[in-house]
C-alpha cells in the first residue's frame, strides 16, 4: 500500500473495529481499499463523539446520540421523553462504544459493498 496504515486514522478506533475492517477489506485491492476508508471515514461515527453528545443530554436535549447512529425513532422517543427521564441516557452513557461499534459496522458492510459494486 502507498499509504502509512489507514486503519490509525480513525480516532477512537476500537480493537474489535480494527479486526472486523482488516477482515473486511482483506480481499480488496489496494485502489479499493483506498475508495472504502473515503467512503467509511465519511460515515463512520466515533465513539467519543457518541459519549458527548450523550453526556449533552443530560443538560440539553435527549436523543441526539441515537439521531447520530441512525436511530430516528429511538431519537424522537428520548427527544420527547427526556431521555426516557434519564434512564435511557444513562443507559447510552454506559454503553457508547457498543452504540458507535454497531453503527460502525453497519457502515463498513455499506461501504464494502459499495466499493464492490464499483461506487
Amino acid at each position: 500500500m502507498d499509504y502509512q496504515n489507514p486503519y490509525m486514522a480513525f480516532p477512537g478506533m476500537t480493537p474489535e473495529e480494527f479486526g472486523f475492517l482488516q477482515q473486511g477489506t482483506a480481499e480488496l485491492t489496494d485502489p479499493q481499499k483506498a475508495r472504502f476508508f473515503m467512503i467509511y471515514g465519511g460515515k463512520r461515527r466515533n465513539p467519543s463523539d457518541i459519549l458527548l453528545v450523550t453526556l449533552l443530554g443530560f443538560i440539553w436535549i435527549s436523543g441526539i446520540q441515537r439521531f447520530l447512529v441512525g436511530q430516528i425513532g429511538m431519537g424522537l422517543l428520548y427527544f420527547f421523553t427526556g431521555g426516557l427521564c434519564f434512564i435511557g441516557t444513562i443507559v447510552d452513557l454506559v454503553n457508547h462504544k457498543s452504540l458507535a461499534n454497531d453503527y460502525n459496522h453497519q457502515m463498513a458492510y455499506e461501504s464494502f459493498q459499495m466499493v464492490k459494486m464499483g461506487y
